[in-house]
């Protein structure tokens, strides 16, 4: 038996993609309610095509009371969202934009432990931990490695800074603090010489509104990521799946279960 697809959309919408392997495709797409803890549906692949093909299944009627839309910042999902759900406000998932300025301090520490030479090379090697964590995190020890680490290149002193002036706009008790503050970072970022932390904020400036936006709504994809976390359990204790159908079927059969308080053994 076949799960049906949901008869009406939520008024917070979520979408992200996971690893399937099913038929053809490499990745899924999973939709949920993160407002409600519920899994919406699985899709065969995240292309646009297939996507507008299966929203164009729901009305204008229902389609217009989706309220809030949340993906990462793949572009087709925001170009979907403003023609399919013209009423919703975009988020980007707050996870994604972080990544994109911790992707940017990694850049310049590979690069940097290159310059150095090989004994400082291994040594920025493998603190790697150490340097992404954030600074309020680190033991007295740590901070002490931090600091004569950091002495060795002046650009991974910027970098460092950057990071960690990142997360005070994250640090925000109020959503019109957070966009001042990140105003002022990417102003920072694009005026520091780092051209890793340049891309980056020209990236939170295409996307500025909706990671504005997630600042002021506070929602994420955090319930989807946990549900993809044990989408990838059930591949393994299956040894994967060949047939989308079925995948796609207990998926929604575990869910359907998680949710109504059951046990779907």
């Amino acid at each position: 038996m076949e799960m049906p697809h949901p008869t009406r959309l939520p008024e917070v919408f979520a979408i992200d993609e996971f690893k399937g392997n099913t038929g053809a495709q490499n990745y899924h797409c999973i939709l949920t309610d993160p407002a409600h803890g519920r899994v919406l549906d699985i899709l065969p692949d995240r292309r646009s095509s297939h996507l507008i093909e299966y929203l164009r299944g729901y009305d204008k009627e229902k389609r217009d009371k989706v309220q809030f839309f949340v993906s990462d910042m793949w572009r087709p999902y925001a170009d979907m969202a403003g023609i399919y759900f013209k009423n919703a406000v975009q988020i980007v998932d707050k996870y994604h934009f972080v990544r994109q300025c911790v992707w940017a301090f990694e850049a310049v520490r590979k690069r940097e432990q290159k310059r150095l030479g090989k004994k400082y090379r291994k040594l920025l090697k493998h603190s790697k931990r150490l340097l992404t964590k954030r600074v309020t995190k680190l033991t007295k020890d740590e901070r002490e490695r931090v600091e004569a680490m950091l002495y060795l290149s002046h650009e991974l002193r910027q970098a460092y800074h950057l990071k960690e002036r990142f997360y005070e706009v994250l640090d925000a008790k109020e959503p019109e603090s957070s966009v001042k503050l990140m105003g002022a970072w990417i102003l920072e970022a694009q005026n520091s010489g780092l051209i890793e932390y340049e891309n980056c904020g020209n990236t939170f400036i295409a996307w500025g509104k909706s990671i504005l936006n997630s600042f002021q709504y506070g929602y994420t994809n955090g319930f989807t990521e946990g549900c993809n976390n044990k989408i990838k359990v059930l591949k393994r204790n299956a040894y994967g799946y060949r047939n989308f159908k079925r995948f796609r079927n207990r998926i929604l059969f575990m869910f359907y279960w998680r949710n109504s308080g059951q046990s779907a053994a």
